[in-house]
């Protein structure tokens, strides 16, 4: 008799507004950009003894652009990093209001580092500031901040109402 094969389940996927597929696309192209400039790095250096020095500002770039996509999805499919161990102890109700608070901080830091970040890039926008590298505008790089962290903020902000409609 033969064993049907098995197969992974298929991961949690809410019903969201803002499909997922969204940061799941810019997660790869981000990680394929970084893939693409790193072997060419790697083999022009093997092949020449020359180094292209400034693909570093753009791996940093799509390195920091990549984490926060995937905080972006995993927060949308409620994935974040949880102390189960001590939050299971409680009955489903405490659970509840508790994954709503914790969700809430994650609203308010990311909240905070948009109004930051924001700051930031409209502070190297206004002076100018250019890389050390290319010698391009900082801000090109830095205007990614803020508005990565408000998808985030809302990601975050739909699972709280995902959480406040759920009475279970």
């Amino acid at each position: 008799m033969q064993e049907e094969p098995r197969t992974c389940p298929e991961p949690l996927r809410p019903k969201t507004r803002v499909p997922l597929r969204i940061e799941e696309t810019l997660a790869g192209i981000a990680i394929g950009l970084l893939a693409l400039i790193t072997f060419a790095n790697v083999v022009v250096r093997y092949l020449t003894n020359f180094s292209f020095a400034f693909t570093e500002e753009f791996s940093i770039f799509l390195m920091l652009v990549m984490a926060l996509i995937g905080s972006s999805s995993v927060m949308a499919k409620n994935g974040h990093l949880s102390i189960n161990f001590f939050v299971d102890r409680f009955r489903a109700g405490v659970r509840r209001w508790m994954k709503i608070g914790s969700t809430g901080m994650v609203v308010v830091v990311f909240l905070a580092l948009a109004l930051l970040g924001g700051r930031m890039a409209w502070d190297e926008y206004r002076y100018e500031v250019t890389s050390p590298g290319l010698g391009i505008p900082t801000w090109i790089y830095t205007v990614w901040l803020p508005v990565l962290s408000l998808a985030v903020t809302g990601r975050a902000l739909g699972v709280i109402i995902r959480l406040w409609r759920n009475r279970d």
